[in-house]
């Protein structure tokens, strides 16, 4: 086993997250390598020495016992570690239980190490503006929410998430408004459970996601990224990953009254994706969906229904050195219809959408800092509706705009962020009422 390919399995455990501008300890190891953060914090906790102190010599193979002493060191750190950690922590050291019984390491009882409650969550508080919309932003600018998530390990093979959340609450004088539960009480955004059949390559996850993202984490999330209903397989090593499954969508966050949503909607999805060693990524996905109820759902005064059968899309995520990453991500929605915006015909519309993003803001890291610029060219359809991963909301599609935001770590696990749209033009219109309108956000995101 190389050294390099067991140093960035150990990072995954982040039992040192203490050391994020400490000095390296190696001289062959240069600051703009990727492994360059996790070998720092893996020395800085105690866990790999190197050669004769000074020499990490990545590409050196290392024997099962000094593998072993470095597992035998991330034990020692059991208490840092979170709950997937741990777990992973206690297959290696059963991989190596020869070893580490020679070592004098204890390992027949690992399992009351599993067993544990992790708590976090996050608070937001959220501004969003467009300008031209009629004053609908004077009344629900402002939101807040708050999410609480609770993980335990109930085996080595089974995990079980249960989050709640306050959803999106409004500022407004016209009431307080919700995205998912129209009478604002708090409601469970995840009821999940992870098992992996004894390999941490395959895994199947059941219940309900807060944060699915129809296209996958890496990409840009354009049609949908929150609440979500499903059974999941997903085979994973360092090198791809095949994902399927079959779901219902739970959002419905409308920002303009005669939007369809995705709410109630069902998918089959597939996902096939290639990583890269140095973070890099890409992937194509595809979802067929069933049409709500086949007639349509009445929305107010209007029959809104999901005229759309399917979707496939592909991304491709580039990181440059360590601090520049290339987003590209297409898609294209299988439709013909009439367009909810503008009453004229559709036919598979198409979206591209490209970003360029240069440092990395962590929540963990004081200081710590982005900013990027993105593009987006959707023909008039291409939005399916619902909510979104992206920082925009109401005008989605019909546009070609730029886009551009900061975001800034000012203190530990407190994050601000600025958003702007600019250069925003309707590609066509059905009348001078849906104007070419630019968006403004600027959230605080607290994370315990």
């Amino acid at each position: 086993m190389k050294a390099k390919v067991l140093a960035a399995l150990a990072a995954t455990m982040a039992v040192s997250a203490t050391c994020a501008f400490a000095a390296n300890p190696f001289v062959d190891v240069p600051t703009d390598s990727w492994a360059y953060k996790s070998v720092v914090e893996l020395a800085d906790a105690g866990i790999i020495q190197g050669v004769d102190g000074e020499y990490f010599q990545g590409q050196r193979n290392i024997t099962r016992y000094e593998a072993a002493e470095m597992v035998a060191k991330a034990m020692a750190h059991m208490d840092k570690a979170s709950v997937e950690q741990r777990a992973l922590i206690n297959k290696l050291a059963d991989e190596y239980a020869d070893e580490l019984n020679n070592l004098g390491v204890r390992v027949s009882n690992l399992e009351n190490k599993v067993g544990n409650i992790k708590f976090t969550g996050d608070a937001r508080l959220r501004y969003r503006y467009m300008h031209g919309s009629e004053g609908k932003e004077n009344d629900n600018s402002w939101d807040y929410r708050i999410r609480l998530r609770g993980q335990a390990q109930v085996n080595d093979r089974t995990t079980v998430t249960v989050g709640l959340t306050t959803d999106n609450q409004n500022f407004g004088s016209n009431g307080t408004t919700t995205d998912t539960n129209e009478d604002g009480d708090v409601f469970a955004d995840i009821i999940n459970v992870d098992y992996n059949f004894g390999s941490p390559n395959w895994k199947l996850s059941l219940g309900r996601e807060a944060g699915w993202m129809l296209g996958g984490p890496r990409s840009y999330g354009y049609q949908y990224g929150d609440v979500f209903d499903r059974a999941q397989l997903q085979y994973s090593n360092d090198k791809f990953a095949v994902t399927a499954g079959y779901g219902k969508f739970k959002e419905a966050d409308a920002f303009f009254a005669g939007d369809a949503d995705l709410d109630g909607v069902k998918t089959g999805y597939g996902m096939i994706e290639g990583f890269f060693g140095n973070g890099s990524a890409v992937g194509v996905y595809y979802n067929d969906f069933t049409r709500a109820g086949g007639e349509g759902r009445l929305n107010g005064d209007a029959t809104e229904y999901l005229d759309a059968d399917d979707l496939w899309g592909a991304y491709a995520s580039v990181n440059i050195g360590s601090k520049w990453n290339i987003l590209a991500n297409y898609e294209k929605v299988s439709k013909d219809g009439v367009s909810m915006n503008t009453d004229k015909d559709v036919n598979d519309p198409e979206v591209w959408i490209g970003k360029v993003t240069y440092g990395k803001a962590i929540m963990a890291q004081p200081k710590s800092w982005d900013i990027w610029v993105e593009y987006l060219d959707a023909e008039d359809g291409a939005f399916l509706g619902g909510s979104t991963n992206s920082w925009r909301f109401g005008q989605m599609d019909n546009i070609t705009s730029w886009g551009a935001g900061v975001d800034y770590v000012f203190a530990k696990n407190a994050m601000f962020s600025v958003m702007q749209s600019f250069a925003t033009d309707t590609k066509r219109s059905q009348d001078d009422s849906y104007a070419d309108k630019e968006q403004t956000r600027a959230q605080f995101v607290f994370a315990f």
